[in-house]
C-alpha cells in the first residue's frame, strides 16, 4: 500500500475536517450509535488505515458514549507517532488520556474512548480484521485507493459481521482550478490514470470509487446517506492553504510525470505556471462522505 507521511496527515486534517462539516450535520452519529450499540454499553469500532488517528478525532466526540476503537494500519511509523498525536489532541481539547497497558483512554465531557492499536496490512491481510463486537467500520480518504475485489470482500466481512460503515473523503473526480490554465485537463487525465493504478489493492477505483461502493450497498439492501465533502481551498486563507495546495501541484505533477515520462517537459511547464498563480488560486477538490446501515 502507498505510504502517506504523517506531516501530509497533518497537513490535509484542517481541510478534512472542514470538507466534513456537512455529513456531521446530516448524519445522526448519536443516534446511530445507539442504535449500533443495542443493549451493548460500548460501541466498538474498527477504523481502517487509522494514520495518526484523525478519524477518531474526528468521530468520537460526534458519536458520543462508551466507544472501544481498533486503529488498523501497516506503517509502523504511523502507529508509533498514533498516541503522541492523539494524546496532544486531547490535552489541547481539554480531554483526559490515561496509559492503560499499551492502551489509552481517552475521556470527553459526555463519551469515553478506549483505543487499541492494530498493526495488519489491510492489502493482504484483509480476512484477519479483528471484528470480534465492531459496530462499526469506518475509513477515510481509502475508497479510490483501492480495487473493486477489494472493497467486495471488506463489504462480504462487514455484512457477515453487521457492521455498519461510514467512509468519509473519497474522491469522485471533479476538480475544479481557479483561475483556470490550457493544460489544467491533460495534467489531471494523467492524475486520474495514475490513481486508476495499483497501490498495493490491485487496480484501484480512483474517481469511480463513490459510485462503485453505493451500487454495492445498494445492491446488499444497505440504508445508504451521501454527503459531498468537498475540499476548498483558497490561497487568500493564509499560509496553510498555501502550502496545502504547493502540496497537491507538487502531487499532481509527480503522478503525471510518473504515469507518462514523455509529457514531464510540458507537466514541468504547468507545475511552474501553477506556482506562479499559486497566491490567487482556488481549489475545489469532489469528495463524498457516505453512510451505510444494514437493514
Amino acid at each position: 500500500m502507498t505510504g502517506f507521511s504523517a506531516d501530509w496527515l497533518a497537513l490535509r486534517e484542517s481541510f478534512d475536517r472542514a470538507a466534513r462539516e456537512a455529513s456531521a450535520a446530516a448524519f445522526d452519529l448519536v443516534g446511530l450509535a445507539r442504535r449500533l450499540r443495542g443493549d451493548g454499553a460500548t460501541l466498538g469500532v474498527l477504523d481502517l488505515a487509522s494514520g495518526t488517528g484523525a478519524n477518531l478525532r474526528e468521530l468520537a466526540p460526534r458519536l458520543g458514549g462508551a466507544q472501544h476503537w481498533r486503529l488498523v494500519d501497516h506503517d509502523p511509523r504511523l502507529l508509533a507517532a498514533l498516541p503522541g498525536a492523539l494524546a496532544a489532541w486531547a490535552a489541547a481539547q481539554g480531554f483526559a488520556v490515561r496509559t492503560q497497558g499499551d492502551r489509552l483512554r481517552i475521556e470527553g465531557p459526555d463519551w469515553q474512548a478506549d483505543v487499541e492499536v492494530v498493526h495488519l496490512d489491510l492489502a493482504r491481510e484483509l480476512a484477519a480484521l479483528p471484528l470480534a463486537g465492531v459496530g462499526l467500520i469506518t475509513a477515510s480518504a481509502l475508497l479510490d485507493l483501492v480495487s473493486a475485489a477489494w472493497l467486495d470482500q471488506l463489504l462480504t466481512l462487514a455484512c457477515a459481521a453487521k457492521a455498519a460503515l461510514l467512509f468519509a473523503l473519497t474522491v469522485d473526480g471533479r476538480v475544479d482550478w481557479t483561475p483556470k490554465r490550457a493544460a489544467d485537463e491533460a495534467v489531471l487525465r494523467l492524475f486520474e490514470a495514475h490513481q486508476r493504478g495499483d497501490k498495493g489493492f490491485g487496480p484501484a477505483l480512483g474517481g469511480r470509487a463513490v459510485e462503485a461502493v453505493g451500487d454495492r450497498l445498494r445492491a446488499l439492501g444497505c440504508e445508504l446517506q451521501r454527503i459531498a465533502s468537498d475540499w476548498h481551498i483558497d490561497a487568500r486563507d493564509g499560509a496553510q492553504a498555501q502550502a496545502m495546495l504547493a502540496a497537491l501541484i507538487e502531487g499532481s505533477a509527480a503522478a503525471a510525470r510518473e504515469q507518462d515520462a514523455g509529457a514531464a517537459a510540458s507537466v514541468a511547464a504547468w507545475s511552474a505556471e501553477r506556482m506562479q498563480l499559486l497566491v490567487r488560486t482556488r481549489l475545489r477538490i469532489g469528495h463524498a462522505d457516505l453512510l451505510a446501515v444494514w437493514p
